[in-house]
């Protein structure tokens, strides 16, 4: 669909849409254009900048008298396990409360929960997912005019730690350390887009021409297809569409940002990334290397894993992780907790501090990387001892461009967790009035971090 438009200059915009692919021509201020063809300017002329959003996800939950503040509101307080983000809390807002409703379903630690977050619907079955993770959802909205739809990474070395997923047998793989990061992204396929002379790679040329006879014969396929069928072509199609999109953009010079500064080939992380001061290091790199992914509006949708949903974390030294000492660590009478898990639950957050912190460390515009984001983090329990599901905790990061309030707490007093997902998705401007399945159906935002 060929679309026309005009900038506050003046300037004629042409867009095609169906694949993310965008085709723009002006001398000092180029645009992102999304799916909806919201044009988005760069950082020069004061214009818009893009929108971003993530999830952030630790496994095995926390102990809840440790975590969960006191106090409501702009004041709360930092219980130990919270005390790690004590240098970002002005950033952070905590979500407690919130529930993942079962409706008769059971408990399948370490999945229900996580599914039920993430999908608003809970399931007992990897391949009975049910709906697209919130993140697929947003990023089919928003993250057709950047290089990547989406960015996924798992801290822990493992390409099938991903927790995005169109259905159950969809996964979006993860990108498992930071070297592979920095060669997907700063790898030859990266245009600088503040390099002053830009020509299109004549390779790149060859290869959309290739490229455009596949997508005529689909076409042709597809129109003999019944729906069903079609449906499940589509499944495989979707990354030769995204394909088409990314060589049209290496065929045009990307829009200016200031904020975007290429950064040096990535070291690598030596040793077992079991190791939670290991896996801190690891993660630490590639949400540095993440957050110039982003200023470099090389994605605007993006997932990291800290850990596994049945954490593989453990100490140095020691053969028994943090998983396994949930479930038989003994309470220490003399504090009322179990002392290693407590231990590994404050590691979690601060690597999650450590993530806040590297998008806040880049000024963007007016402002820095984290006030256009909007990330949410979330593990898929709430009591690490009993992987409960009641309480899931949750935390928003950043501003989303002056959509979103931060610094509160806020108690959900046992509503469903599928609230917060909601509320995520009217921010990053899905049209959606309710959001969940079944009893996790809510029409209900939290308007409370609403700006």
């Amino acid at each position: 669909m060929l679309m026309h438009g005009t900038t506050r200059r003046g300037f004629l915009l042409r867009g095609i849409m169906g694949g993310g692919a965008v085709t723009l021509g002006l001398p000092l201020l180029d645009a992102f254009l999304d799916n909806n063809g919201t044009a988005f300017a760069a950082t020069l002329g004061g214009g818009r900048l893009p929108v971003r959003f993530g999830t952030w996800f630790w496994g095995c939950g926390m102990i809840p008298d440790r975590w969960q503040p006191k106090k409501t509101g702009a004041d709360y307080d930092l219980p130990p396990q919270l005390a790690p983000i004590a240098n970002v809390k002005q950033h952070v807002s905590v979500l407690t409360g919130f529930d993942v409703v079962l409706d008769g379903k059971g408990n399948l630690p370490h999945l229900t929960g996580n599914t039920g977050v993430r999908t608003g619907a809970p399931t007992d079955d990897w391949l009975a997912i049910r709906a697209p993770t919130i993140d697929v959802l947003i990023a089919d909205a928003i993250g057709g005019g950047s290089f990547f739809r989406s960015l996924e990474l798992s801290a822990d070395g493992n390409p099938r730690t991903s927790y995005s997923f169109r259905d159950g047998r969809s996964m979006n793989s993860a990108t498992p350390n930071a070297v592979e990061f920095y060669r997907k992204i700063f790898g030859p396929d990266f245009n600088d887009p503040n390099k002053a002379d830009f020509k299109p790679d004549p390779r790149i040329m060859v290869r959309r021409s290739v490229l455009s006879g596949v997508t005529e014969q689909r076409r042709a396929l597809e129109s003999s297809l019944g729906a069903t069928d079609k449906a499940r072509l589509d499944q495989y199609f979707t990354s030769v569409r995204e394909m088409e999109g990314k060589l049209a953009l290496q065929l045009q010079k990307p829009p200016p940002a200031e904020a975007c500064v290429v950064p040096a080939d990535a070291p690598a992380v030596s040793g077992d990334t079991t190791d939670v001061e290991q896996r801190k290091t690891n993660h630490r790199l590639m949400a540095q290397m993440l957050a110039m992914a982003l200023a470099c509006n090389q994605t605007r949708v993006f997932n990291m894993s800290f850990s596994t949903a049945a954490s593989d974390l453990r100490q140095a030294g020691q053969t028994t992780g943090y998983h396994q000492n949930t479930h038989e660590e003994l309470i220490d009478r003399s504090i009322g907790y179990q002392p290693t898990v407590d231990f590994f639950a404050i590691r979690n957050m601060e690597a999650w501090a450590d993530f806040v912190s590297a998008l806040a460390a880049i000024k963007e515009g007016d402002g820095t990387l984290l006030d256009n984001t909007l990330v949410f983090a979330h593990s898929d329990v709430s009591y690490a001892k009993n992987h409960d599901v009641l309480g899931i905790p949750v935390m928003l990061a950043g501003r989303a461009g002056g959509k979103v309030k931060t610094g509160l707490h806020i108690q959900g007093n046992g509503e469903t967790i599928s609230r917060v997902g909601l509320t995520l998705q009217q921010v990053m401007g899905i049209s959606v009035d309710s959001w969940g399945i079944d009893a996790m159906n809510t029409k209900r935002p939290i308007s409370e971090i609403l700006a």
